[in-house]
C-alpha cells in the first residue's frame, strides 16, 4: 500500500539530523512512497502550513551536512519541558489542530527525530490518534531504550579534540584548565570525553562534588609533578548540596538554561589553590558540523528502521541502538526516564582505577 510520510525534526539541532532525513527518504522511496519534510518542527503542520517534498534527487549531500534542511525549533507551543526537565501535557486544541493539520497534508504515517522532549510530545499525538514513530537525537545520550542517541559520538569527538589542545596549553603555562561541554542533567559527554581526552578531574550530575576532593587532586599532581591539571565539567554538575547553576531564570518555554558552573569551578579553583586557571566553554560547537563516521552509520540504520516500523504498522515505539543491533522500543518507554550515567561500573570505575577524581 501507498504511503505518505511526513519528517519532523524538533528540539535542538546535532551532527546527523539531515542522515536521518536522507535515510527515511531514500528507504520510503524505494518503497515507492511519498515523503514530506514538515519545516520549524511540529509548527509546520499548524496553519499555515510549511512543508518541503523530499524527492530521491534532492538528498544528495545530505550524509555529511550538519544542522537539518528542515529547521527544527525548542521554543514555542509545541515546548514539552519546563524548569529543570518537568513534561507538560500539550493542550486538546493543539493536539486536535496538529491532527487536522495531518490529515490536511494527506499524511499516513510520521517520524518524529527528536530528543526526550520532542518525543515526549510524539507519545502524546499517538496517543491522540496520529500514526507515528521516533528516532533518538541528542548529544546527551539521555534517552532510554538505546545504548547511543545519534549526535552523542559527534559531540564527544568535539569535547576530546578540545581537551587535547588545551593540555597542550596547559602545560605550557603550568596551569589548571576547566572544559565545560553540554549534557543538561547527564553527564555522558563530559565522561566520555573526559576519559578519551585523559582529563584529570571529570565532574558530573550524578556525582555532586566538593571543592576539597579536587583540590587534593590537583595538589597530588602537584606532588608528582605534574604542574598543570585538565579538569571537564558537565553543565549539569553541581556541589554537593548546591542547586544547579543556570545563565537564565526564565522557565516559561522549554528548559531552564544551565551553563556558567565552569567559571564557578575555575574561579573557586583559583581562590582555594593559588594556581592560575582558566574555562573554556564549549557550548554549541558540540552541536554543529559533519556528523563523524560511527553517527552516520547510526543514523542511516534507524532511518531505515524507521521506514520499516510504518510498514510494519508498529506505530508509538522508537528506533533504538542495542548493542548488536537496531531494533526499537515504545516510546512510552523511552521517555519515561532521563538514562543517567551509572555511578557504579562502566566508565565510572574505569575512571577511578586511573585515578581520575570524580569530585567525591
Amino acid at each position: 500500500m501507498s504511503q505518505r510520510i511526513g519528517i519532523v525534526t524538533g528540539g535542538g539541532d546535532c551532527p546527523g539530523l539531515n542522515a536521518v532525513i536522507r535515510a527515511v527518504a531514500k528507504s520510503a522511496s524505494r518503497r515507492g512512497w511519498e515523503s514530506l519534510g514538515i519545516v520549524g518542527g511540529y509548527q509546520g503542520l499548524l496553519e499555515p502550513q510549511q512543508c518541503l517534498p523530499l524527492e530521491y534527487r534532492d538528498l544528495d549531500g545530505l550524509l555529511a551536512r550538519g544542522g537539518t534542511i528542515l529547521g527544527t525549533a525548542n521554543r514555542g507551543a509545541f515546548s514539552a519541558k519546563v524548569g529543570h526537565g518537568t513534561s507538560r501535557r500539550l493542550p486538546s486544541q493543539l493536539l486536535g489542530d496538529t491532527k487536522a493539520g495531518f490529515d490536511k497534508l494527506g499524511l499516513t504515517a510520521l517520524v518524529s527525530i527528536g530528543g526526550d522532549g520532542s518525543l515526549s510530545i510524539a507519545q502524546q499525538l499517538f496517543e491522540y490518534g496520529i500514526p507515528i514513530v521516533g528516532v533518538p537525537k541528542t548529544i546527551d545520550n539521555d534517552l532510554a531504550g538505546t545504548i547511543f542517541t545519534f549526535g552523542f559520538e559527534s559531540a564527544v569527538c568535539c569535547a576530546t579534540d578540545a581537551i587535547d589542545r588545551l593540555q597542550t596549553t596547559a602545560e605550557s603555562h603550568n596551569r589548571v584548565m576547566v572544559l565545560e561541554v553540554m549534557g543538561r542533567y547527564a553527564g555522558w559527554i563530559a565522561m566520555y570525553a573526559g576519559v578519551a581526552g585523559g582529563a584529570d578531574v571529570i565532574l558530573i550530575p550524578e556525582i555532586p562534588f566538593c571543592f576539597e576532593s579536587i583540590e587534593k587532586a590537583i595538589a597530588d599532581r602537584e606532588a608528582m609533578g605534574k604542574r598543570f591539571t585538565i579538569v571537564v565539567v558537565a553543565e549539569g554538575a553541581r556541589q554537593t548540596g548546591g542547586e544547579f547553576v543556570t545563565s537564565s531564570s526564565e522557565v516559561s518555554q522549554g528548559e531552564t538554561r544551565l551553563g556558567g558552573v565552569g567559571a564557578f569551578v575555575t574561579h573557586e579553583i583559583e581562590i582555594r589553590t593559588g594556581k592560575e586557571a582558566r574555562c573554556c566553554v564549549l557550548g554549541h560547537l558540540q552541536r554543529g558540523g559533519s556528523p563523524t563516521t560511527f553517527d552516520r552509520v547510526l543514523c542511516t540504520s534507524f532511518g531505515a528502521e524507521a521506514v520499516e516500523l510504518v510498514a510494519r504498522g508498529e506505530f508509538g515505539r522508537m528506533v533504538a541502538f542495542l548493542g548488536t543491533h537496531v531494533g526499537s522500543v515504545t516510546l512510552l518507554d523511552a521517555v519515561e526516564h532521563l538514562k543517567t550515567v551509572p555511578t557504579k561500573g562502566g566508565l565510572v570505575d574505569t575512571a577511578r582505577a586511573l585515578g581520575v577524581c570524580l569530585g567525591d
